[in-house]
């Protein structure tokens, strides 16, 4: 699997992101076991508007990595969810999410939806 070149693109590739009742159960149950600290940390941070919440503008990387969305594994490597700085990494068939969305992050949920 290639390794996308996300350093610099300071989140512009994250967002909208649509998540499934599963995935905010996930990320739900992972930033409430983040230590506050790291938590508020990521909260206060201002984004580009329509990026996701959680990206870290900081750090420059997604701050919920391992919970994070299909949709977000599946980014660069399906030929629907081509990355502009790698685009031949995008060979496989079209991504589809495989339940249904309950909404998209920063639009239906925000921070207030995971405390």
């Amino acid at each position: 699997m290639p390794q996308l070149p996300c350093q610099g693109c300071r989140g512009m590739c994250c967002g909208p992101v649509p998540i499934t009742e599963s995935e905010l159960k996930r990320i739900r149950k992972y930033v409430r076991g983040m230590p506050l600290p790291a938590r508020s940390k990521l909260e206060g941070q201002l984004r580009f508007f329509g990026t996701c919440i959680f990206y870290d503008q900081d750090q420059d990387k997604c701050g919920i990595h391992p919970a994070r969305p299909a949709v977000c594994r599946a980014f660069g490597l399906h030929r629907n969810l081509v990355c502009f700085r790698m685009p031949e990494a995008a060979s496989g068939e079209a991504w589809a999410a495989g339940e249904p969305s309950v909404g998209v992050l920063s639009a239906d949920f925000v921070w207030n939806d995971f405390k």
